[in-house]
């Protein structure tokens, strides 16, 4: 078969695979309320109902849980805009449009969930947390961008494989922010997220095995271009940058997690080094991957290092106030 096909041809030669995936997603999905996984006996009204304002001590959360609960979350927002992304690049039309929208309503339940969670239990500023939503949503978002900022023109394997990795890595998040939680709430709640995002993988992830299957060179360009210059979607969220760091030091998604959890089993899921079906280019950019994972994992162990000096830094911090309390305490009591 041809290795240049349109995406009109792909979206045809691709249409049985989504419908079987499709019937396997509804057989495996399980449907769950959001309203059961808040503990609204924690809430109160706030101050326009006569209530109290947010007070920053009435939140249980660390600030590693706190920081990736709001980043979840702010991303999940996002979800206009990537609905917007897949209804043109997969079609409103036969399985593909039920797809489309199917993905849509699971996916909405995230955020509602998350927000109610983080309101309920005055876990969150929630002026601040509406002020940033409003502005990570008009920033919208698309995966079709390098990292210099610039956008390329996106194909149907552009987007059915960045959400083959993107869903992979929200499920891996949620998973871990509700452990960083310490609340078991919290867990099952992110337990149940997490649960519909694998779901949401296993159905991009295998058809983009299919694609591979009918257009490998193709697939693979796009494969390239993906992963080298991966982002995740949370990547506009105001102040990104320093919320990644303290996501990353405080174990919930970090280089390591990334290369380990999200990108190999994807990989060796489409045994993309073990193929022979590559040729010309396909086989060239499958090699340049294999620099791209290393460069990755160059990355880890940067990472890694550079973790452990911050956590070192940390520890003199705390231990030079805790002497400092104890002066204070100790001189307090002798007078």
């Amino acid at each position: 078969m041809s290795q240049d096909l349109t995406d009109l041809q792909l979206l045809h030669e691709l249409e049985p695979v989504v419908e079987q995936q499709i019937n396997r997603h509804m057989k495996m999905k399980k449907d769950w309320n959001p309203h059961d996984y808040v503990p609204w006996s924690d809430g109160k009204n706030f101050y326009a109902l006569g209530g109290q304002e947010w007070n920053p001590e009435e939140s249980k959360l660390s600030e590693v849980a706190r920081t990736a609960m709001v980043q979840n979350l702010l991303t999940e927002d996002n979800l206009p805009s990537y609905h917007r992304e897949i209804a043109m690049n997969f079609s409103m039309d036969g399985p593909w449009g039920f797809w489309v929208n199917r993905w849509t309503a699971e996916e909405n339940r995230h955020g509602i969930a998350l927000r109610d969670y983080l309101l309920a239990t005055r876990a969150v500023d929630p002026v601040e947390l509406e002020i940033t939503r409003m502005e990570q949503v008009t920033r919208g978002f698309s995966p079709g961008q390098n990292q210099q900022g610039d956008l390329f023109a996106e194909s149907l394997f552009d987007s059915v494989m960045y959400v083959s990795f993107q869903e992979l890595a929200t499920r891996v998040s949620h998973r871990n922010t509700g452990k960083a939680c310490a609340d078991p709430v919290a867990d099952q709640l992110l337990q149940r997220v997490s649960a519909d995002e694998n779901l949401h993988m296993i159905f991009y992830r295998d058809v983009s095995g299919a694609g591979l299957d009918i257009a490998p060179n193709q697939a693979m360009t796009s494969l390239y271009r993906v992963l080298s210059n991966f982002k995740m979607p949370g990547y506009t969220v105001p102040d990104f940058r320093r919320k990644a760091v303290i996501i990353a030091v405080g174990g919930v998604y970090d280089p390591r997690i990334h290369l380990d959890d999200v990108v190999m089993p994807v990989l060796k899921k489409w045994r993309i080094f073990e193929r022979e079906d590559f040729t010309g280019e396909g086989a060239r950019l499958r090699d340049q991957l294999g620099k791209v994972i290393e460069e990755l994992e160059d990355t880890c162990q940067k990472f890694e290092i550079a973790k452990e000096r911050r956590l070192e830094r940390e520890r003199k911090v705390a231990e030079k106030k805790a002497a400092k309390n104890l002066l204070a305490t100790t001189s307090s009591a002798a007078s």
